[in-house]
């Protein structure tokens, strides 16, 4: 077996996709890097990171590997590992760079949303697994990149905040994209995908999640009401459901997340082109 090592090195800390179908390449804890892989092949190669399989698609004659960075990874050097259909593999390495995310403290009345009773306990245990069945969906169709935005509305929170709840210690991330919205306000699907759970959680609410193929997957939290099943297939702007206030909120709004390789990365780097921030 052979195996062949590389370098990615960054000339700067945002490099912007050249292709439609990658997102904007943002090599920090919670972002995105795209890495070319030199090696020609007919077939897509296997890349994992971290032990969990990456995203490959081709974007004209090359294969890309399309990998998500946890909010918890460390700034330096990180690699994937890539094993090609005639037996070879190869290491591609990049770099991570640190990013500082803000912190806001947020009051939530239902205090049984911050500090669960006992009885909540056995639920949220099971819905955690539900959860990260649901992450870790991987079909082989070919994933797309090139999104829509899920819902009309102002950004009203970022991805990454560290968010303190009723000024209790305990520091929880912000894993997704906030949208406001009037409740009722529709939400469309930003690609096409499969429904692969739809389930009212303790915390999340109604909850509705996308597979679009190779491990990417989207999840859609709060809804008033949920229009899909799972299983059912929906094209890129079907809608799957209606903004809402369920689960702990603080208001109407859309909690959208995005996963890549099972972890959650920022949202904004599908769309940037299309965010309204709220003034």
């Amino acid at each position: 077996m052979t195996m062949i090592r590389f370098s990615i090195i960054f000339l700067g800390l945002v490099a912007l996709n050249a292709n439609a179908n990658t997102p904007v390449s943002l090599p920090v804890p919670g972002g995105v890097v795209v890495i070319a892989l030199a090696k020609k092949s007919d077939q897509p190669p296997r890349a994992t990171y971290n032990k969990k399989r990456v995203s490959v698609v081709c974007n004209d004659s090359t294969w890309q590997a399309v990998v998500g960075i946890p909010l918890s990874a460390k700034p330096g050097r990180h690699n994937i590992k890539v094993s090609w259909p005639d037996k070879t593999t190869s290491t591609y390495n990049f770099q991570v760079e640190n990013k500082e995310y803000e912190t806001r403290h947020i009051t939530i009345k239902n205090k049984r949303k911050v500090t669960p009773l006992q009885e909540d306990m056995a639920r949220i245990k099971k819905e955690r697994s539900i959860k990260a069945n649901a992450r870790k969906t991987w079909t082989d169709s070919a994933a797309r990149f090139d999104f829509i935005r899920p819902v009309e509305g102002p950004l009203s929170s970022p991805f990454g905040l560290q968010r303190i709840y009723n000024n209790q210690e305990r520091i929880r991330r912000h894993t997704g994209l906030d949208f406001a919205a009037p409740e009722g306000t529709p939400i469309v699907a930003p690609a096409d995908g499969v429904v692969v759970v739809a389930h009212d959680f303790f915390f999340s609410g109604n909850m509705v999640y996308l597979d679009h193929g190779n491990g990417f997957i989207t999840s859609y939290a709060h809804l008033s009401r949920i229009d899909v099943k799972p299983g059912q297939k929906l094209q890129q702007g079907d809608q799957l459901g209606a903004v809402g206030m369920t689960g702990r909120v603080t208001g109407p709004h859309l909690h959208w997340t995005v996963f890549l390789n099972q972890t959650s990365v920022d949202p904004s780097l599908f769309i940037a082109d299309q965010l309204v921030t709220r003034p």
